[in-house]
């Protein structure tokens, strides 16, 4: 099955990918204007909007998961960059991966800002169909990319035209429910226009699906509580507007969990297998293809070290992991005997030469036969959504609404799953008899472990100061993390180096000056 092949970027503007054809020479020079002049044009425009997804998993696994609870990241070999996201430090201002995030989520508004634009001047040039489809297309990733920024950054410019850098720097930072009202419209436009699936040459390109999962996302995640902060939550309590979206997908037919294991251990498994791509549990991913020619993912090896690749029969020679992040004790010990999920997502120590390491690493995404070239070549796709993501949103919706009964249907269909069982068939081995706001919380834990979503189920449930509290207390044996964590680290800070584009006229989050 052909896809969308995401090549890196040839110049902050634009890039040119092909969907099908991988000879399309990149974009270089040349003027916006006189470069939208047909079809082709507009397609390499979009596709250069797409790209900015390419190292979008491997941010996200560093500044949700590594920030969770999820994971126990502290060095004991000196200071790693990642390490101030998961202490939590104060210094974590002039840190990397908030920087990049900032700077890489404005080249992909900038990316879809642009194309929008040229749609209207130029877009005369397409189909009247093609037109919508290519707006709406950009609408979603502007959407997808604020949304992002607001989680992390509460706060930030609002821009909804094509500026220049030194032009974005010189304006403040908006009001959150402005910048939500922007992402709600473009996803409700995306949603009216986009088409429930694509022919097999364009997977990957985001659907009406993925437009309604993410808005119901966006509208829980504004009505979460305001921390005393500005942002992400605003407590809008737009839980009855959430689950209305989720039902409209659940109804659609579109998408199914998967419940079979095909040539994986179990169902779960299947849904993360390299054969078994573009499943009918994906509403939404970032997709991959090794070779060595730069197409290929580098997200699984962030995770996990070189003696976890010697363990598995792939030398140094494959390339070097990063230091171990592993997983936390309160994780592993959640999941129940029985739960087939733990062994998915983890190898609890292993054994490399003389070497033996007794910590859990994440090998969710390894697979040492069908892996790439090398460590940065893995062509394995990145799930951003999936429908177990939409069934227990909407859990979790109905939780909140007063449907405990309807809640925990739900929860017990992925339980179920999870212990190996037939989702429709009760099961006193895998079922709860009664659920809680954190028992859903503890399930998505358990079911979305490294993919970047426990960080920010914390923030918008209001469990986050208080979880990472008790969670600091009861890991950190080495005393690493800084403690008490207060409503102040809900927010990452705005970038040092973004501080300074915008002559320090940007009014730094609170606890960071």
């Amino acid at each position: 099955m052909k896809k969308i092949f995401l090549l890196l970027a040839a110049a902050a503007l634009l890039t040119a990918t092909g969907c099908e054809d991988l000879n399309q020479a990149p974009l270089s020079s040349g003027s916006v204007p006189t470069f939208y002049k047909s079809a082709d044009d507009f397609n390499q425009g979009l596709n250069a909007a797409y790209n900015s997804l390419r190292a979008w998993p491997d941010r996200t696994l560093t500044m949700s998961e590594t920030r969770s609870d999820n994971i126990y990241g502290v060095s004991a070999q000196g200071i790693r960059v990642w390490e101030p996201i998961n202490n939590f430090s104060l210094g974590v201002v002039a840190n990397e991966f908030p920087a990049d995030t900032w700077s890489a989520d404005y080249l992909a508004i900038y990316r879809a800002n642009i194309l929008l634009d040229q749609l209207d001047q130029n877009g005369t040039v397409l189909t009247d169909a093609t037109r919508k489809s290519f707006d709406a297309q950009a609408r979603f990733l502007r959407a997808f990319f604020y949304f992002d920024l607001v989680r992390y950054f509460g706060r930030v410019p609002l821009v909804d035209k094509p500026l220049e850098p030194q032009e974005v720097a010189k304006i403040g930072r908006t009001p959150v429910a402005d910048v939500y009202s922007l992402i709600i419209s473009d996803l409700q436009t995306a949603a009216a226009a986009l088409p429930a699936s694509y022919a097999a040459t364009d997977v990957g390109r985001a659907t009406a699906g993925a437009a309604k999962s993410l808005l119901a996302l966006v509208y829980m995640t504004r009505s979460g509580p305001t921390y005393g902060i500005q942002g992400p939550g605003l407590g809008t309590n737009d839980y009855a507007t959430a689950l209305n979206l989720l039902n409209e997908v659940i109804n659609g037919g579109q998408y199914q969990l998967i419940t079979a294991a095909g040539t994986s251990p179990n169902a779960y498994a299947n849904v993360f297998s390299y054969t078994n791509e573009n499943n009918r549990e994906v509403v939404f991913d970032v997709q991959y293809i090794s070779g060595g020619v730069g197409l290929g993912a580098s997200y699984p090896s962030i995770l996990v070290t070189n003696n976890y690749f010697t363990s598995i029969g792939v030398g140094t020679t494959f390339g070097t992991g990063d230091e171990l992040r592993p997983a936390s004790n309160s994780l592993l010990n959640s999941y129940g005997t029985g739960d087939l999920r733990k062994a998915v997502n983890f190898q609890v120590g292993y054994t490399a030469g003389t070497a033996v390491e007794t910590r859990a690493a994440f090998k969710k995404y390894i697979n040492g036969t069908l892996r790439g070239t090398t460590r940065t070549d893995w062509p394995i796709n990145f799930i951003v959504l999936r429908f177990a993501d939409v069934l227990l949103l909407k859990a979790e919706c109905l939780l909140r609404t007063g449907d405990q009964a309807g809640a925990l249907a739900i929860v017990n269909q992925i339980r179920r799953r999870a212990y190996g069982l037939p989702i429709t068939t009760p099961s006193t081995a895998a079922d709860l008899t009664s659920l809680t706001l954190d028992q859903l919380l503890e399930e998505r834990r358990r079911e979305f472990a490294g993919e970047g979503i426990r960080w920010h189920d914390l923030v918008r449930s209001g469990r986050a100061v208080d979880v990472m509290n008790a969670w600091v207390t009861a890991d950190d044996a080495s005393n690493r993390i800084r403690k008490p964590l207060t409503s102040n680290d809900v927010l990452y800070p705005v970038p040092q180096q973004e501080l300074a584009a915008s002559s320090y006229a940007y009014e730094q989050n609170p606890g960071y000056n």
